[in-house]
């Protein structure tokens, strides 16, 4: 088993094999980590892509049993267990501006490693170091953040959401790129910069961990399993 803890701030990315155990678990109260997936193997070619992920589960938040779809059709990893009950995928990541104006101007010059990192450049870092750039963001995971959609369409952070020891756990179901960013959610009304440490876990996965597909879960699943027979008889033929 792999873990690390992420401190306030931080970021973290690294190739993560099919068929392995990801969980994260807050050390404070009102956690938030901005997460990004994209396929090991091509990770130009196909990456998490939320509007499929939503439309095809008739969902506005991810909690256990949920699938996080790639945009070639397929399933990147299946959330599990989960304690918290929802998290946010439509309220993105954090940027300079908005750290600077919510919570004042930092700069490492100034400030050295107390400086107030933002989510954009601190995936946009991690990006750089498989081979990305910053055309290569895409709408982010915001794992243990509550934003509801109001009547009028507004959309409304919900302050508090998850307590310390909360827990997330999602199966890979092929080989991925995770980058990780614990900084704070871009709608979170907190006066001052948040400060709760998240710790990751990386484990080999339990055969029966993940639920029983259906519809559109079930589809793409099955295109998962196409592509990896795929990928194994082509070894076979280069062999």
């Amino acid at each position: 088993m792999y873990e690390h803890t992420l401190s306030p701030g931080a970021k973290w990315s690294e190739k993560i094999a099919a068929g392995k155990q990801v969980t994260l678990r807050a050390e404070g109260d009102g956690a938030n980590v901005s997460a990004l997936l994209y396929a090991a193997a091509h990770p130009f070619a196909e990456r998490y892509n939320m509007p499929d992920t939503l439309k095809a589960q008739h969902t506005s938040h991810l909690t256990a049993e949920h699938q996080l779809m790639s945009d070639n059709g397929r399933t990147m990893a299946v959330l599990t267990h989960d304690s918290v009950g929802w998290h946010d995928p439509i309220g993105g990541y954090s940027t300079r501006e908005a750290v600077n104006t919510h919570y004042g101007t930092t700069s490492y010059q100034d400030h050295l490693n107390d400086w107030l990192r933002c989510g954009e450049e601190n995936l946009q870092v991690e990006l750089f170091r498989h081979g990305l750039t910053a055309r290569d963001l895409v709408p982010n995971i915001n794992f243990f953040s509550k934003v509801q959609v109001q009547e009028d369409g507004k959309m409304q952070f919900v302050p508090g959401h998850s307590r310390t020891g909360d827990e997330v756990t999602f199966v890979t179901e092929m080989d991925v790129i995770l980058i990780l960013s614990n900084t704070p959610h871009p709608f979170d009304p907190a006066e001052t910069y948040p400060s709760q440490p998240v710790t990751l876990t990386v484990a080999d996965a339990p055969a029966s961990e993940k639920p029983e597909p259906l519809g559109e879960n079930k589809r793409a699943r099955e295109n998962t399993a196409a592509y990896h027979e795929l990928q194994r008889k082509n070894k076979e033929v280069l062999a």
